[in-house]
């Protein structure tokens, strides 16, 4: 056999690995052409690649004889086999490890349905393929290839889904994170139909058994290395290059061996990935180096592989083309139909419905790897060269097409499809939080822990927990003169890792800790900007992640003496920026130490105050308040400024003359505001203070000497003050206070809060509640 497979190498005029690699550089070359023009038009990458894939495969160049004697030669298949084994297993592995677990399990039933429906209608749509397929092509009917055939049709190729929604930047939406689910429900089902029709003997179905256990010991093995290289790398960033191989190679040895005996890993691969420990350095150090080699590498050529398999001369003829163009057509119609079905049932909009039913109908993934494994009785070689050249004509038709149709209903439904910008004042919030804490630094770390552990910790509604450490990218950055194998590990991946210093390490360390004491995964991200255009990426961000709330770390820090000193101009520059133009609600947090806020729990309940004057800000920093008053570790109390009776009576009055048309418009305006104002303290009276789960409090004020005076009497008896930014317009409560108003961005209160002067133990946090219009910061 070794005598055999050196003699077929010797006749190939090219080494098949120069074949293989050059290839894969063709496909990432042209592909990214390609991009550079589709992405104008909103086309995503996957389409790109398949194009590249056609281009450089026998449909266009590899029609020139010498270009089809390199690319197509006969040991090159041994080559794609592996290259194919290695990419399939790292990509599902990948998958499950970023896979939304909460949202998935929280939304079971749902995915279930909408991919049943696909299954159903495709199996349907699939018998008859079939019969169709005998009747024109004259293939033998045989029971593995009818079920084949219907797999082709029922099936969904989840990392073709996930892609497609991650390049087209819906993936976490309600949507996208829904297609992805559906889809390994979808895909997952039609594995374990071909592993049933595979082992339909005593023998086979033994082996299964093994293979299951040797899945279920794998994971656990998993998850006490990954302790292990946890507890050993307490100092570093990733664990070490070693240690990472050593996952990699027990991953690709039991996909092997699941090869080996004739069953598909996919769902394997994807399982050791879903449930591998998410807290840790050793989960990020597998993520941070295979994201990248994923991402921009491995799926590129993965996907620009199925088009240069893509051979146009097959439908040359009438039978061939009719059948390619019926069973794309049945393909489309089985998973629409299906998924139309199942949200009508759900009572999900129909243009989800068409969306979620053209991501559904991508294909490229299992079918290959049962196509190859079919029974060599099953067909003739002639008819399994028919078959395989009409199952990757309906994978690429199905991908494209899908891909078109989908990038055009999302750029012309924009609107309705993109993140929602809504308050948190209006939007109840019953599905899911997804709130964005942002650090400058490690110090700064227990704080926004602390905020995410009153929200996560409070809400019985789920709450989506990202962190961002922005990081200033210096104007001139000296570089390491040492050698490749010289660098630490981790260094080689990226330049940004040399940014953020041993913040990176402390700001770890703490969301794991945190991690493993409460089980709340936090989401963490970077951000490595010059300061002055910091804020589009933080925006940006908002945007990708369809964040509700960001919450920002106010430039100065507190010293030991008491006083506030300034950090970096930067900062608050990008504070100023992110609040002019966030497309969420914005927070400030004002740190003031050991002495301020902390994480609640049972050795250190925490007494928060509201601090409520009226208006549109204020009343978003109540619905804040409304999260964390569940929390059993804090004490909330609603402190309510109020104009006392004698100042009351007086006519609303900014100092400004109008005329009488104006002053009648301002005060309509102005008595809207008011009475919204006790609408929303009313209920929350109602709902919160009359049960005894919130403190009540009324302050009585003429004017702002008096509000500065009641604030410095409540000043240390919180640990945390919430209050709105501004929105209040020319309030008597806080007419004068802005007068000696050093830091605008808080607003009045905000600012005499955070002054030095103040000399306040409590951390202060200001709340901008989202608007349309940023004319107005003040």
């Amino acid at each position: 056999m070794e005598a055999a497979g050196r003699a077929l190498c010797a006749r190939d005029p090219f080494n098949p690995l120069i074949t293989t690699s050059t290839q894969a550089a063709g496909i990432l070359v042209i592909s990214h052409c390609f991009h550079l023009f589709l992405k104008q038009f909103g086309q995503p990458g996957p389409v790109a690649q398949i194009l590249a894939g056609i281009v450089l495969g026998p449909s266009l160049l590899s029609r020139i004889t010498k270009v089809n004697q390199f690319f197509i030669q006969s040991s090159t298949e041994d080559y794609y086999k592996v290259l194919r084994f290695i990419f399939r297993t790292i990509f599902m592995f990948l998958l499950g490890l970023e896979m939304d677990i909460p949202y998935m399990r929280r939304n079971l039933r749902k995915a279930s349905i909408i991919a049943s429906g696909g299954l159903i209608i495709g199996v349907l749509f699939g018998i008859v393929a079939f019969i169709s397929l005998i009747i024109l092509l004259r293939i033998k009917a045989s029971f593995d290839y009818a079920s084949f055939i219907i797999i082709v049709l029922a099936n969904s190729a989840s990392p073709v889904v996930f892609r497609l929604a991650a390049e087209l930047k819906f993936l976490t939406s309600d949507t996208g994170r829904l297609a992805v689910c559906a889809s390994l429900i979808s895909e997952m089902s039609c594995v374990l139909l071909g592993s049933i029709v595979h082992s339909a003997s005593w023998e086979y179905f033994g082996k299964g058994i093994l293979l299951l256990l040797l899945t279920i010991a794998l994971i656990v093995v998993n998850k006490y290395l990954a302790f292990w290289c946890n507890q050993r790398t307490r100092n570093q960033k990733y664990v070490t290059h070693a240690e990472f191989l050593v996952f990699l190679s027990l991953l690709l040895t039991a996909a092997l061996v699941i090869e080996k005996y004739g069953y598909l890993s996919t769902a394997s691969s994807f399982l050791f990935g879903l449930m591998f420990p998410r807290e840790g350095k050793t989960t990020r150090s597998l993520l941070h180096k295979l994201s990248y080699a994923t991402y921009n590498f491995i799926l590129p050529v993965y996907f620009g592989c199925i088009g240069f398999q893509f051979d146009v001369s097959y439908m040359g003829s009438f039978n061939s083309f009719i059948m390619v163009i019926m069973m794309t057509f049945m393909s489309i119609a089985s998973k629409i139909i299906g998924t139309l079905f199942a949200c009508h049932y759900l009572k999900i909009p129909t243009d989800e419905g068409i969306v979620l039913g053209f991501l559904l109908d991508l294909k490229g993934n299992a079918e290959f790897h049962i196509m190859r494994n079919l029974p060599e009785d099953t067909l003739n070689p002639m008819d399994q060269e028919n078959v395989e050249n009409l199952v990757v004509s309906v994978v690429v038709m199905n991908t494209v097409i899908a891909g078109v149709v989908v990038a055009h209903i999302l750029r012309k439904k924009e609107e309705y499809f993109s993140h929602s910008h809504t308050s948190l004042e209006l939007g109840e919030h019953e599905s899911e939080l997804r709130m964005l804490a942002c650090v400058y630094g490690s110090r700064h770390i227990s704080s926004k822990i602390g905020l995410i552990s009153a929200f996560s910790e409070s809400l019985k509604t789920p709450v989506t927990a990202y962190l961002m450490h922005l990081v200033e990218l210096p104007k001139k950055r000296t570089k390491k003169n040492l050698m490749y194998h010289q660098l630490q590990d981790g260094d080689q991946y990226s330049d940004e890792e040399d940014y953020g210093g041993n913040d990176v390490v402390e700001i770890n360390d703490a969301v794991d800790a945190y991690t493993m004491e409460t089980k709340v995964l936090i989401r963490q991200r970077k951000v490595v900007s010059s300061f002055e255009r910091m804020y589009e990426d933080v925006c940006d961000s908002i945007e990708d992640l369809r964040v509700s709330i960001i919450f920002l770390t106010f430039h100065k820090r507190q010293r030991l003496d008491g006083k506030m000193e300034s950090g970096k101009a930067g900062m608050r520059t990008t504070n100023h920026k992110i609040l002019r133009h966030a497309p969420c609600s914005v927070g400030i947090f004002v740190d003031r130490g050991q002495t301020g806020f902390q994480q609640p729990s049972s050795q250190s309940v925490q007494n928060i105050a509201a601090l409520f004057f009226g208006g549109s800000d204020d009343r978003e920093a109540l619905a804040c308040c409304k999260m964390i008053s569940n929390h059993p570790h804090i004490h909330l109390t609603l402190i309510h400024f109020q104009l006392s009776p004698s100042s009351s009576q007086t006519g609303y009055n900014n100092g400004t003359p109008h005329r009488d048309d104006e002053l009648l418009m301002d005060m309509s305006s102005h008595e809207i505001e008011a009475e919204i104002d006790r609408a929303v303290v009313q209920d929350f009276y109602n709902r919160y203070v009359t049960p005894g789960q919130v403190g009540y409090v009324e302050k009585h004020v003429e004017n702002g000497t008096q509000t500065a005076e009641a604030l410095r009497d409540i000043h240390d008896t919180f640990s945390l003050l919430i209050v709105g930014k501004g929105g209040r317009g020319h309030s008597p409560m806080t007419a004068g206070m802005s007068d000696w108003e050093e830091c605008p961005e808080l607003g009045t209160v905000g600012d005499l809060l955070a002054s030095s002067e103040l000399n306040t133990n409590s951390s202060v946090l200001v709340i901008q509640q989202y608007r349309h219009s940023r004319n107005d910061l003040n």
